[in-house]
């Protein structure tokens, strides 16, 4: 057997084979703004030992990003507290059904003044946040492919389990026909369970506990969900494939191996070609726990390093450091290395300070030389990869709410509470309140005997990491929607409007120096 690492040799001394720039498809008709449309792919990529390759059988490495935070809404991304699905909650108070239509989810019968379309006006929120001009945008940094993070509700009603709302093919489709149209592969993402697949905030479960793992009818319901959705897009050849889960967290690492079986073979009886795209366990970081290759499946890692986050060591390109981010590379990959398959990094990147935090271009910096060494690591493998994340209000993504914009300059108050209360987990600042929850950590330590004080899973979390969750990331978070969603009472349609579209491209900021970086990579370049 030819080895992950021979296969990647022996590409590097027959370049011909490989296929890693974007959309690596001719043209053959116009298509907007006058420009070639790309043409269809014939056959959905497949996989090919070690590689995804195209009808050709050319090589395909997909690089790309993410759409959080749009049809999976998450807490640091758009500013809310705690899970979405509360946020909602919080905001169909404030607002009542008709606004909230408006802002979020559907066709609203009364529609702003500024309106031409007969009193009928799209959601805006969704509208809004992923149009054809980010997907040019996307393609015009030479990215090839567009991971779609998908809140399970907007297919299913937790009242009604058994009907699939087709608004959700709507909503999808619209993302999936605007990539296409750039010569952009999508990813289609199931970022929420019910119950919830793991213990984060971004599974929307609003709880500690993963669920999902408990409950047969929860497990039921999203493999026929996932058999819907194979049957809708088995013939879209611009679909590079499906994640069935992300980051499922299954503490007893074998149930997550059974559904995967499950969900692929109810897969394959209605589409046969598409790829699955398959997480490890704890939030897709641990393969110790699989046993066996499932056919046409890439494996996925998520592979955040801690040099990027306020909480962790400065990145300063050391050799310790560099040492380190190849050593945890590698065992995340160390099962794919040994199956012989193909490996997509579905989800990396460091977060950004502000122009008001301390030295933040100093610490950015940092952060962009960290993201070029990950790359380093990643195109030495040849592997595929989707950075976290695309848009968002200013901490984490390639494009960013502009400080100018109504619904920064409205939020700005509590986005300044919330970001010294340190609710949200991801990249947060301890500095300010550290020392209230120290007590509270050293009097769980002191209670709990020695050899349980890190026995819950994840173990990882310590059990700093499980106070939190419950204490901050939960209990303070959901209480603190209420005080979010406030700030929305008495809006107009109009300022709903002018609020969403905060969110539109022309009205955001671009991080050049991300984008850049992503751009030399994609196109090959290295400086």
């Amino acid at each position: 057997m030819v080895s992950h690492a021979m296969r990647v040799h022996q590409r590097c001394h027959d370049r011909s084979t490989v296929v890693s720039i974007p959309s690596p498809f001719t043209h053959c008709s116009l298509g907007t703004e006058g420009k070639m449309a790309p043409k269809t792919p014939m056959r959905c990529l497949r996989v090919e030992g070690t590689d995804i390759v195209d009808a050709d059988g050319k090589q395909v490495i997909l690089k790309g990003c993410a759409t959080g935070g749009h049809t999976n809404m998450e807490n640091f991304i758009t500013g809310y507290p705690g899970h979405e699905n509360e946020m909602r909650k919080a905001m169909l108070e404030v607002l009542g059904q008709e606004k909230y239509d408006f802002f979020f989810d559907k066709v609203c019968s009364v529609a702003p003044s500024s309106s031409t379309d007969h009193g009928l006006t799209p959601v805006k929120f969704l509208e809004y946040f992923f149009t054809p001009s980010d997907a040019r945008f996307l393609a015009s940094l030479g990215l090839n492919c567009i991971r779609i993070p998908i809140n399970y509700h907007h297919f299913l009603d937790d009242h009604n389990p058994g009907i699939i709302k087709q608004e959700g093919f709507k909503l999808i489709d619209r993302i999936v026909d605007a990539c296409a149209a750039e010569g952009l592969y999508t990813i289609i993402d199931m970022h929420t369970f019910p119950g919830g697949q793991n213990q984060g905030w971004h599974s929307d479960a609003g709880i500690h506990k993963a669920l999902f793992w408990d409950f047969k009818v929860f497990q039921d319901s999203m493999t026929d969900l996932w058999v819907e959705i194979a049957k809708h897009y088995k013939n879209n050849t611009w679909v590079a494939g499906y994640n069935p889960m992300n980051e499922p967290a299954d503490p007893d690492h074998t149930a997550l191996q059974a559904w995967y079986k499950r969900v692929e073979k109810a897969i394959r009886e209605v589409d046969p070609d598409h790829i699955l795209f398959l997480d490890g366990n704890t939030y897709a970081m641990d393969f110790t726990g699989f046993k066996e290759v499932l056919p046409n499946c890439v494996y996925a890692i998520h592979d955040y390093a801690s040099f990027g986050f306020p909480a962790g060591e400065p990145y300063v390109g050391s050799p310790e450091q560099k040492e380190s981010l190849q050593k945890t590379y590698e065992r995340k990959v160390q099962f794919m290395k040994e199956k012989d398959v193909p490996i997509w990094n579905g989800e990396f990147g460091p977060v950004y300070a502000s122009p008001g935090d301390e030295n933040y271009e100093k610490v950015n910096q940092q952060r962009y030389d960290l993201l070029g060494q990950q790359l380093k690591i990643y195109k030495k493998d040849e592997i595929s990869w989707s950075i976290w994340l695309y848009k968002d209000i200013g901490f984490q993504g390639m494009v960013h709410a502009s400080p100018d914009s109504a619904y920064i300059k409205l939020l700005k108050p509590f986005l300044e509470k919330k970001k010294r209360l340190g609710v949200d987990k991801w990249g947060r600042d301890d500095s300010a309140v550290k020392h209230i929850y120290e007590p509270v950590i050293a009097h769980f330590k002191e209670a709990i005997l020695p050899e349980n004080i890190n026995k819950r899973y994840p173990q990882v979390w310590k059990i700093e990491g499980h106070i939190h969750r419950v204490l901050r990331e939960t209990l303070m978070s959901e209480i603190l929607c209420w005080e979010y969603a406030s700030y929305f009472e008495g809006k107009t349609l109009e300022e709903l409007d002018e609020l969403a579209g905060s969110f539109k491209l022309e009205n955001c900021v671009k991080r050049e120096g991300l984008n850049e970086i992503l751009r030399r990579d994609a196109k090959g370049r290295t400086a």
